[in-house]
């Protein structure tokens, strides 16, 4: 029986019923469920927590993704760089517009190393797609002054780093375009599935609004032919709530992680070391262990719930047998895979539930 979940989205709830309900009753009670003032201020909210300009209110972070990659004029048979060790939505954006997807590998941190960007540049490619995972900012400083001496856009997969910043920008800031989520399993979470896209660019902004909702111009007059990917009214009340909160939960998040970090034993467990200009915001707390699968297990027989992000990497998926790829092309993202696991850090965790879940893996390596 599991006594330590890994999320506890009932136990947000239950915090969260009292505040909540006036809420969604005044949006159901007002019959205004697409658009409206609840979306409006989430964007202006969203934008200036974010540190930029505009931001637009999306179903989905992939959505986010397929919207900024055709905004920066990404086409069919052109090139994006992105790494092979995210969630499979990273990809499925870029295959999906018919571009082509370039893997690069990832350093001990998780994310795209940019040592190995430059190599992979050609003159197809259009855009780079770095996914800043677990919470932890991607290399921006580096990736930035690549991209911009071959005059190629960013567009930041900022859907596990809401609120983390790297050399004092916030995450999906520092790009041409940065596309978050809001899922139910993300800091800053919906009931539902939601997301939004940030950029300075007032013409993307514009552009976006339009698109999302079949690109109309008004009720009668199609600009564009467009899609159907606006954020629900009922969402956008959750979300700006919610922002409000997200301070708390991240702060949580972060000392539960510097917690961890006390009580692991570093002989047997791997922690990616934050940089000295990394603010992370803890998305996940992932290790890198031997015998990775058989401590899941002991773990799961202590009552407690583990996670793996990700156990196969994507050009080793069923889906990726048409990109070129094969097992051995990105090493480290492989050998990750095998030795990741992802503990609870929820802000819902008590400090003996950190103690217990942290004293469970140091016994497994000393039995």
């Amino acid at each position: 029986m599991v006594s330590i979940p890994y999320i506890n989205l009932a136990e947000q709830w239950k915090n969260e019923r009292e505040e909540l309900l006036p809420i969604l009753d005044a949006v159901l009670g007002s019959g205004q469920y697409i658009g409206g003032q609840e979306v409006t201020r989430f964007e202006e909210n969203i934008a200036r927590f974010c540190g930029v300009k505009y931001a637009v209110a999306l179903n989905s972070g992939t959505d986010a993704l397929v919207c900024g990659l055709l905004e920066l004029g990404v086409r069919p048979g052109d090139e994006v760089i992105t790494p092979p060790n995210s969630f499979i939505a990273s990809t499925a954006s870029i295959v999906h517009i018919k571009a082509k997807p370039v893997f690069v590998d990832v350093g001990e941190d998780q994310n795209i190393d940019p040592k190995k960007l430059e190599k992979a540049i050609t003159t197809k490619t259009k855009a780079i797609m770095p996914v800043h995972l677990t919470g932890r900012v991607a290399a921006m400083n580096d990736i930035m002054n690549i991209a911009n001496r071959y005059s190629i856009p960013v567009i930041e997969d900022a859907a596990q780093s809401i609120g983390s910043k790297y050399d004092g920008k916030f995450s999906g800031s520092i790009g041409h375009i940065g596309c978050f989520s809001t899922h139910p399993l993300k800091n800053l979470n919906a009931c539902g599935d939601g997301g939004f896209l940030t950029t300075n660019d007032e013409k993307i902004y514009n552009s976006v609004s339009k698109v999302r909702n079949h690109g109309l111009i008004d009720r009668n007059t199609v600009g564009e032919f467009g899609f159907v990917t606006r954020m629900d009214t009922i969402q956008a009340a959750v979300l700006n709530f919610r922002l409000t909160r997200l301070p708390e939960v991240i702060e949580r998040r972060r000392q539960n992680a510097q917690l961890y970090k006390t009580l692991l034993d570093k002989k047997n467990v791997f922690i990616p070391e934050d940089k000295h200009l990394e603010f992370n915001t803890y998305h996940t707390f992932v290790i890198q262990v031997e015998r990775r699968d058989e401590l899941k297990d002991y773990l799961f027989s202590q009552g407690i719930e583990t996670s793996i992000h990700y156990p196969i990497p994507i050009h080793l998926q069923p889906a990726s047998r048409n990109l070129g790829y094969k097992k051995g092309d990105f090493p480290i993202t492989e050998t990750q895979a095998e030795r990741i696991l992802t503990l609870p850090v929820h802000q819902y965790l008590k400090e003996v539930d950190l103690h217990k879940i942290a004293e469970a893996v140091n016994r497994f390596y000393k039995s």
